[in-house]
């Protein structure tokens, strides 16, 4: 699935999870870090949430942070939950998992300018079909997540590049 993102402006994406102190917020991390890797911070918006507030405002569990910062990846955004005005806010919303994405399509109903996506279907080097919660594993489960991520950040990047030179009249 190719993510129907702004060729022009700037391109809105929220990553969710339960409680938005694990996978969500590592996911903004790692799309952040991709973006500005690649110059592009200045085009994309990156947020996170959780379909429950029940951590709002809290930092990221210091476990994932841990594992982030091994890899440069830092987590510096603070819990919040998904709101209605994010549906209509951003441009793609990625439910780490099935749980995470009916929760969004409740929230939703048949109203909302978003395209809500499972962020598995954006990994191209795993098969999960979810990004599983680490929080009651050990560090392995932190470092798999990770892993997904990453494979998930790079691949919305790179077909967001591809789709961008394939037009050619609406790079900026």
């Amino acid at each position: 699935m190719v993510p129907d993102l702004p060729r022009v402006g700037l391109v809105k994406i929220l990553f969710v999870c339960l409680g938005n102190i694990c996978r969500s917020p590592a996911a903004e991390g790692v799309m952040t870090k991709l973006v500005t890797e690649a110059g592009l911070e200045q085009v994309w918006e990156i947020d996170s949430a959780g379909t429950i507030g029940m951590h709002a405002g809290n930092p990221a569990d210091v476990r994932m942070q841990t594992a982030a910062r091994k890899r440069g990846v830092a987590l510096t955004s603070r819990a919040r939950q998904i709101w209605t005005a994010d549906l209509d806010r951003f441009d793609l919303i990625l439910a780490m998992d099935r749980s995470n994405f009916g929760d969004i399509g409740l929230l939703a109903g048949k109203s909302r300018r978003a395209e809500v996506a499972l962020f598995c279907e954006f990994c191209t080097r795993h098969r999960e079909i979810e990004v599983p919660d680490p929080y009651y594993g050990g560090p392995e489960g932190f470092e798999k997540v990770l892993d997904l991520l990453e494979d998930g950040c790079a691949e919305i990047l790179r077909l967001w590049r591809e789709e961008k030179r394939w037009n050619p009249s609406t790079n900026a």
